[in-house]
């Protein structure tokens, strides 16, 4: 398993932007698929972007066009750009790794993954 430190949550106001990133403790090129997931209270954990360590991003339809996800493999750090937050985007936000690449599994499914960070929260006021 990879050790992943999440930073960077918050709280804004409706239209707001953060930027969220998740430090991988590893190898750079032994982590593959990276991909972020959120989990509202009372609901379930829900995949929310990745990106496979050749640069092909996916994106859950309820962020596309809103938020962006990107890799500093210099840096072994994965980031999510949220722009035009909405109060439904509210959620702890975690950040996962597979040694797969992203292509070769379910990148939405929080099963596919085995490492996971400890979370980070996210809070957009209306």
């Amino acid at each position: 398993q990879v050790q992943l430190v999440e930073s960077g949550g918050g709280s804004v106001q409706t239209g707001g932007s953060l930027r969220l990133a998740c430090a991988a403790f590893t190898y750079s090129y032994s982590v593959n698929c990276m991909a972020w997931f959120r989990q509202a209270l009372g609901k379930e954990r829900e995949g929310v972007a990745a990106r496979s360590l050749r640069g092909r991003t996916y994106y859950a339809d309820s962020v596309n066009g809103r938020f962006t996800i990107d890799r500093d493999i210099s840096r072994n750090t994965l980031y999510l750009q949220m722009n035009s937050l909405k109060p439904e985007d509210t959620a702890m936000y975690y950040c996962a790794a597979n040694t797969y690449d992203c292509s070769l599994g379910s990148w939405f499914s929080k099963d596919w993954y085995k490492s996971w960070g400890q979370g980070t929260q996210v809070t957009v006021s209306s």
